[in-house]
């Protein structure tokens, strides 16, 4: 299992938000590269950077930092925010992000994304999808989690042919900075549905047993940030939890 430390950035600083929202917003004094600097040093190999200016824009706001950050640290960076365009996607790549998280466009805009699947590889690119729960089912919440698709999660999948994505990363908008623990049930639907997805885990995640749930349910990384930021565990030992 990967372990995903992240960085959420607004404004190039450092941040989380409660549930999405961008008026519940916690700042951390860490610059960006110190924080990305110290995820290297505790043994992380990926890092996970959203652009919540982009993701609130509806645009790629702060790809020349993420490709300074790229640049200056030995670590693989999974990036998105406001990816709207396959120039967006050249962009991070060219900055010398590993991997392109591509949010609302992967509901609403799918053949666009299948496209860049084949254009830039399925290891290139991880389809999030954000979802909230509405009764017995789920619906990917859109465009900074302000809006809600006209389809469910599983109608969602069903437009990536199996082989055609490989990456896929799920957040459960109402557990997101909130350490209730992730969705564990969801993740087992999800990776029972469709097991040629390596699923990353997001939203809730609190004590190294959560770790250790979503790995058991099927998922292949966990997104980690608010949890760590306040230091209910160290990456160290997140990091061996899930190597265990």
């Amino acid at each position: 299992m990967i372990v995903y430390p992240a960085i959420d950035l607004r404004n190039g600083a450092c941040v989380r938000l409660m549930h999405g929202k961008f008026d519940q917003v916690t700042h951390y004094d860490d610059a960006p590269a110190k924080r990305l600097t110290a995820f290297r040093a505790a043994g992380a190999t990926w890092a996970h950077i959203v652009d919540l200016d982009g993701a609130e824009a509806g645009r790629a706001m702060q790809h020349a930092l993420i490709g300074e950050l790229a640049a200056a640290i030995d670590i693989r960076i999974q990036s998105g925010g406001g990816v709207r365009s396959a120039d967006d996607v050249s962009r991070l790549l060219d900055a010398g992000v590993n991997r392109v998280v591509v949010g609302s466009l992967a509901v609403t805009q799918p053949d666009t994304v299948l496209g860049w699947l084949e254009r830039f590889g399925a290891d290139c690119i991880t389809l999030a999808i954000d979802v909230k729960a509405d009764g017995d089912r789920y619906v990917p919440a859109l465009k900074g989690w302000t809006e809600a698709a006209d389809v469910d999660l599983w109608a969602a999948l069903d437009l990536y042919p199996a082989g055609a994505a490989r990456h896929l990363l799920v957040t459960d908008v109402g557990r997101d900075g909130a350490l209730t623990g992730p969705n564990l049930d969801l993740l087992a639907e999800i990776h029972q549905r469709r097991p040629d997805l390596w699923l990353q885990a997001s939203g809730g995640v609190a004590d190294l047993t959560d770790l250790t749930g979503a790995r058991s349910v099927g998922s292949s990384g966990a997104i980690i940030g608010r949890a760590l930021y306040e230091g209910r565990f160290t990456l160290e030992q997140a990091l061996e939890t899930a190597r265990a």
